[in-house]
């Protein structure tokens, strides 16, 4: 029996964002870093509320903002015109 081999969840995830390796890791790791910073000024914020009063909330906002403009960008093989 030859069945074909499962498709690797890595390279699926590629194709489907249309990056490289290097461009996915730069931009999810950057991702993280803001996210990561974001959290620590909340904590900050929590024990000294005069403390980055804004900075959580910017950070949300600006990730929201990169993350919309990406899933806006057209992927027409995984949503093709009917």
């Amino acid at each position: 029996m030859n069945r074909p081999m499962a498709e690797n969840p890595l390279t699926r995830h590629l194709r489907e964002v249309d990056e490289t390796y290097a461009e996915h890791f730069g931009h999810a790791a950057g991702f993280g870093l803001r996210m990561i910073g974001g959290g620590l000024a909340c904590l900050v914020h929590a024990v000294c509320p005069w403390l980055f009063a804004n900075t959580g909330s910017e950070t949300v906002r600006r990730l929201s903002g990169t993350l919309l403009k990406r899933a806006d960008r057209p992927n027409w093989e995984r949503h093709p015109i009917i």
